[in-house]
């Protein structure tokens, strides 16, 4: 599975992990990927939805 929201299209972010002595490692920030039930043309279709679209679909319904 791709990490990537199937409404936003949002996807992991890499950048630095920096050290207390500012050593910089490679690292990567996740999407909180939620399951969840939406309707995609008038059926019910479980897909996986980032925290902040969910918010967001919650807020229009």
């Amino acid at each position: 599975m791709a990490r990537t929201c199937s409404i936003t299209g949002k996807g992991p972010m890499s950048g630095n992990k920096r050290s207390h002595a500012l050593n910089a490692t490679r690292r990567k920030w996740n999407v909180n990927l939620q399951k969840a039930t939406i309707m995609v043309n008038g059926k019910p279709q479980r897909v996986y939805v980032s925290a902040r679209a969910l918010r967001t679909l919650k807020k229009a319904a």
